[in-house]
């Protein structure tokens, strides 16, 4: 199926910045929640003076978080309209993780956590990326993961893709990508068991908005017993990768 990139990512904003994403995913929008933020966070190996770009930084809490624990700043780019940031460390802005509005070498370490698999044009992020990155700085990136060509067709739709599943790439490919572009990979990790964690709360939240609307929701569901039956199959999962600019 193909796409068209503006409607991607218009339909990608509309629906992360929605309230019935924040009653569906909490506070973080990524499987492993602020546990899986922290690792990242220690993998930037950044501190006070330095300055982190978040990318998708979404509603900003992993922004926030990341300033609270390291005491880096962080500037967090995001499609949809910035929030407010009440930590004087972090501000937001509106941009695109294809083209970041930031100068050449110019931040310490960059936070992308399940956004890659949403980006239309992924060579083009991990080219913006590396741009922005200073060098020695870290790349600390999680992503949802996936062999495409083993999920059915339901799982490779436009709804599919604003749920992360349309796009995502093999854990493998997903390093490979960085490589290729520039970045040197230190490690890679499977956290196949914190997707499957959100999916159970997803799932019991759909659950309570059943009551609400039913028919509405009665699709949503559908999508998530195929992403977990995919995630069970082992084609789908959640991974992280560091990788650091020489």
């Amino acid at each position: 199926m193909t796409l068209a990139a503006d409607e991607i990512k218009a339909c990608c904003a509309a629906a992360y910045s929605s309230g019935a994403a924040r009653l569906l995913l909490g506070d973080s929008f990524h499987p492993g929640g602020p546990a899986l933020t922290s690792r990242l966070a220690r993998a930037l190996r950044v501190g006070p003076g330095d300055l982190v770009v978040d990318v998708a930084s979404g509603p900003g809490t992993s922004a926030l978080q990341l300033a609270r624990e390291t005491g880096c700043e962080v500037i967090g780019v995001d499609l949809s309209p910035p929030p407010d940031a009440d930590d004087p460390r972090v501000r937001f802005v509106a941009g695109d993780a294809e083209a970041l509005p930031l100068a050449d070498a110019s931040v310490d370490g960059a936070l992308c956590e399940c956004a890659l698999c949403i980006f239309p044009d992924k060579q083009a992020a991990a080219r913006e990326l590396i741009r922005v990155l200073r060098p020695g700085a870290r790349l600390a990136l999680s992503d949802l993961t996936a062999r495409c060509e083993e999920l059915p067709e339901s799982l490779r739709s436009l709804p599919a893709w604003v749920a992360c599943v349309g796009d995502a790439r093999p854990l493998d490919e997903i390093a490979d990508l960085f490589e290729t572009a520039g970045l040197l990979v230190e490690q890679t990790e499977r956290h196949d068991e914190a997707l499957a964690s959100l999916l159970n709360r997803i799932e019991a939240r759909l659950k309570v908005a059943a009551m609400l609307d039913a028919e509405r929701v009665a699709a949503g569901r559908a999508l998530l017993l195929e992403v977990r039956r995919g995630l069970e199959g082992g084609q789908l999962g959640y991974g992280i990768v560091v990788a650091q600019r020489p």
